[in-house]
């Protein structure tokens, strides 16, 4: 038996996993986020071979989550589309989550902070369109898979 293709999937989680869900994708978003535009500095700081950092970038910006620039020393230069820089909110969620429970009390790590306050920013939560914060308990998942749906309904 062979595996879906995740692309193909009804569960939009799984598409994005597919796309951003391997380590060398997020390390490009997260830097690309944090201004990094060209390849030879994709490469120096990530340390990735030359054909996945290409494979990656390739990716992304067949999908609309970057966009090739050309410069005018005849190199490129990868930038950011709106559709990239919605990606923020995941990138901030997994740092967020990873500071709370990959680091122990005092241990050193990299931090994003507010440019104007110099503060963490705010945790991030789900909320209901009245503001009120939603654990996964408050949460129902709605599939055009019966499978999924059968069993969702037992909770």
């Amino acid at each position: 038996m062979t595996k879906p293709h995740l692309a193909d999937s009804v569960c939009p989680i799984d598409r994005s996993i597919e796309l951003i869900g391997d380590r060398w994708t997020l390390a490009v978003l997260r830097d690309a986020l944090h201004g990094m535009t060209r390849f030879n500095d994709f490469r120096d700081h990530l340390g990735v071979a030359k054909n996945i950092l290409s494979d990656r970038l390739h990716r992304l910006v067949a999908t609309g989550i970057l966009e090739r620039r050309p410069l005018a020393d005849g190199r490129s230069e990868y930038v950011l589309t709106d559709k990239g820089r919605e990606l923020s909110v995941v990138i901030a969620a997994i740092r967020q989550w990873g500071q709370r429970n990959l680091f122990d009390e005092g241990e050193e790590m990299t931090r994003v902070v507010d440019k104007r306050t110099g503060k963490d920013p705010a945790r991030l939560v789900l909320m209901s369109d009245e503001g009120d914060e939603l654990g996964i308990e408050d949460l129902r998942l709605i599939s055009p898979n019966p499978f999924v749906s059968r069993i969702t309904t037992k909770a």
